[in-house]
């Protein structure tokens, strides 16, 4: 099988640079607010789609509306990797999985992605233990909380049959109702990423721990994405799909 060009969007961020360093060869184009040609980052984004098989975008959410319909239009797969997105936003990324294969994911950690169908049978299994989501990383980190905490969420609450934005309580204080999951974002220092999933009842209590402690560990789940995907039908994937 053909090995795809594989294009970074954010290529200078933490996390872009680590995936440039994965691909290797692979890689044949980076987009950035600033080229840099002689390091083949281009800072139009029609360009960059247009120079690679594979996206692995991990820049920004404000970029991601513009960016589903570019992509879309160049045929180009997209590994979305950003979080923060509201619905105007997600609902690109749904307009565009229609014209072209799409993976988005939170976390691109292959053992966060089990995790996610562990918190998924948890939540099945204990649906009247009191549910309590706590998540760390790095003074920088913008949005809170986390992408990868809030999927953490969904897959509670899909495990119970509800929306999670029905039953999520963002605030880490105060009374918590029944049915309720609860989160809680610290930020400080250099932390790499840490959740924790807490199920309590009034005897007992489980906790469902992932530590990340080497950001390459993300780098490596994007680059194992984006050969997945290059070559699949249009539609929406998940990091799930990609390990199975």
């Amino acid at each position: 099988m053909k090995t795809p060009r594989i294009g970074i969007a954010g290529i200078t961020g933490r996390l872009g640079s680590l995936c440039a360093e994965e691909a290797g060869s692979a890689l044949s184009v980076g987009l950035s607010r600033s080229a840099d040609e002689a390091r083949n980052i281009t800072n139009d984004a029609a360009e960059f789609a247009c120079s690679c098989d594979v996206a692995i975008d991990v820049s920004h959410a404000a970029n991601v509306v513009g960016h589903a319909r570019i992509f879309a239009d160049a045929g180009c797969a997209w590994v979305l990797g950003t979080t923060g997105l509201d619905a105007t936003a997600q609902a690109a990324v749904h307009e565009a999985a229609k014209r072209i294969p799409v993976l988005q994911a939170a976390n691109f950690s292959p053992a966060l992605t089990l995790f996610l169908d562990l918190a998924k049978q948890l939540g099945a299994g204990l649906p009247q233990y009191d549910a309590e989501i706590v998540e760390t990383h790095h003074r920088q980190k913008l949005d809170a909380p986390s992408g990868t905490a809030l999927a953490i969420g969904r897959a509670v609450a899909e495990g119970r049959g509800v929306k999670l934005e029905d039953v999520a309580r963002m605030d880490a204080n105060g009374f918590r109702p029944d049915g309720a999951i609860g989160f809680a974002a610290l930020r400080g220092g250099q932390i790499v990423g840490e959740h924790d999933l807490v199920l309590l009842a009034a005897d007992e209590q489980i906790t469902l721990s992932h530590r990340a402690l080497d950001r390459r560990v993300f780098a490596r789940g994007a680059l194992m994405a984006a050969r997945w995907l290059s070559g699949r039908p249009a539609g929406l994937y998940s990091m799930a799909d990609a390990l199975r």
